[in-house]
């Protein structure tokens, strides 16, 4: 016997699970029309009237007020895509949803949930052993290919449009910073990989710099611009006066004493100043303020300096010029600081800071018309940076426009003849679900989705691996030839994430709550939890219009 609250509820067995794979399939649901070059946006305004234009599978989650435990497994699915892949988010939270729509018609043939879970744990294993076998090996000097890598990844998003200028910087900066083992692998350290955004201008005059940029303005007029040979002092320790570290009161009975008071405070400044200038600086970079009278101070001594510096830009400095960060000014000394070279280019109000012969850092400053515009840039940037990366590193390329999903289908059909007992309908409700990713691509580009998966499950019966859809001409066509080329790791750790999701959600038959799962009455809209939807997902309900 189990003794609840009056405020508890339990919902068991096949409510238990109509519930989460409900709940599971909203998620998906919310961002599969996003999937693909034709999807479509979303736009994400938060508790604080804050808008996000985007089609980013794990921004749009991550942005919308998600309070529903089930759901929130099925965001992590984005967000562990996202972490080790780079892209593919929509894709795999897409799978994991409809693998529990598939689900869900196998028990209601009285499949018990166990043999369900079998059978897609062994498709999924399958699944990804096919992808190693139909995946290209790609070199890390094979330009035209990976450019084509990073295209892709942009295709569809606010990226599209100068897509071969930002996919050659993308390139570029990936090719600076990456490394060969001696075992002969790659490792590409995006850590040296820094991103600028500056709006006014087109996205097709980005930029790839050697070094950093710094947003920042030299604190006095009479500072310096240029500094060839800059001795650069990281600084996350402030330049102001003092404060006592208790409430203080000053009792001052003349003018002299207040003029005292400021001496001593104009002297402690003088001091800060002139303990930078012993070090050997003549460049400052500090994450904190500095007082107004100290930047008077280091003008006079022709340092040039930049107040409130971001501590991720502080960081990326030290990877530039070498040095360390000092938290303490009385302890700098010459040995902490960086040497390189630092410029202000008045025209774009930036400093750029250039390291020495060994420095591999590289800095793409990207430019859009608004803030909203090199956001969404930033976003699809980083996506086809992360993607360039593992291309580099993982050496392996599939085809996409859903080519590799309907493969994988059609060799998960051949293995499930091999698979014994009630596993096998799992087995081939895997293959089904894969099969989601053409038909979802057709559908946002206003095609019918069901002549496009039949024409493509002809052109790969007949032996051809790589047909998948261009939605651009509308025609089945060899899409590795084409240049629509993804990385084998994200179609491997999609099908990873999406399987163990589906597992865990449907391992659940009974769901114990401390307060209100708002489970009465019945949805029957597609999507649709008991209780109205999402149950608990409140915060869905007030992205709806934005859905």
């Amino acid at each position: 016997m189990i003794i609840m609250g009056e405020d508890s509820q339990r919902v068991k067995d096949k409510d238990a699970q109509e519930y989460n794979i409900s709940a599971a399939r909203a998620v998906a649901e919310a961002v599969r029309s996003t999937l693909g070059p034709k999807g479509m946006d979303k736009m994400l305004v938060d508790s604080m009237g804050d808008v996000t234009i985007t089609n980013d599978g794990v921004t749009i989650l991550q942005t919308m007020d998600i309070d529903n435990p089930t759901a929130e497994m099925i965001v992590e699915v984005a967000e562990t895509q996202e972490d080790e892949a780079g892209d593919g988010t929509t894709t795999a939270v897409a799978i994991a949803g409809e693998l529990l729509k598939n689900a869900e018609d196998l028990l209601e043939q009285e499949i018990h949930p166990t043999a369900i879970i079998k059978g897609f744990h062994l498709a999924s294993e399958q699944a990804r052993a096919e992808v190693d076998e139909v995946a290209t090996a790609v070199d890390p000097d094979d330009e035209e290919l990976i450019t084509k890598v990073a295209e892709t990844s942009m295709t569809g998003k606010g990226a599209e449009l100068e897509k071969e200028v930002l996919a050659d910087l993308i390139y570029r900066a990936v090719k600076q910073v990456t490394v060969e083992a001696d075992d002969g692998s790659h490792v590409v350290d995006l850590e040296n990989v820094a991103m600028e955004t500056q709006t006014g201008r087109s996205a097709g005059e980005s930029e790839l710099l050697q070094g950093a940029v710094v947003d920042k303005d030299p604190l006095h007029d009479d500072m310096p611009s240029e500094v060839e040979d800059a001795n650069v002092l990281l600084l996350n320790d402030p330049i102001e006066v003092e404060e006592a570290d208790v409430d203080t009161q000053v009792s001052i009975d003349s003018p002299d004493q207040l003029q005292q008071f400021l001496d001593q405070e104009e002297d402690q400044l003088k001091q800060k100043v002139q303990q930078i200038k012993e070090t050997g600086a003549n460049v400052v970079f500090c994450q904190k303020g500095v007082d107004d009278l100290a930047q008077h101070y280091l003008a006079k001594e022709g340092i040039l300096a930049a107040r409130r510096v971001k501590k991720s830009d502080l960081g990326f400095l030290k990877n530039i010029l070498g040095g360390n960060i000092v938290s303490d000014l009385d302890s700098a000394t010459a040995d902490d600081l960086g040497r390189g070279s630092v410029s202000r280019d008045d025209a774009d109000e930036l400093f750029y800071v250039e390291g020495g012969a060994d420095a591999h850092g590289v800095t793409l400053l990207l430019r859009g018309s608004t803030d909203h515009v090199v956001d969404e840039l930033e976003r699809g940037v980083q996506d086809a940076l992360d993607v360039v990366s593992t291309a580099v590193s993982d050496g392996r390329i599939v085809a996409g426009g859903g080519a590799i999903e309907v493969e994988l289908a059609s060799r998960l059909r051949d293995f499930a003849d091999s698979v014994e007992g009630r596993e096998q309908l799992a087995v081939e409700a895997f293959a089904d679900a894969l099969e989601l990713v053409p038909r979802v691509l057709a559908e946002n580009a206003g095609l019918d989705s069901i002549d496009t998966l039949v024409d493509l499950r002809a052109a790969h019966e007949a032996g051809d691996e790589t047909a998948g859809l261009n939605v651009f001409s509308s025609e089945i066509e060899d899409t590795f030839e084409s240049g629509v080329v993804e990385t084998a790791h994200a179609k491997e750790q999609a099908l990873s994430s999406a399987t163990e999701a589906a597992n865990l959600v449907l391992k659940i038959d009974d769901i114990i709550a401390a307060g209100d799962l708002s489970t009465g009455g019945n949805d029957d809209e597609e999507g649709g939890a008991p209780g109205g939807g999402m149950g608990g997902m409140g915060g869905m309900g007030g992205m709806g219009g934005a859905m």
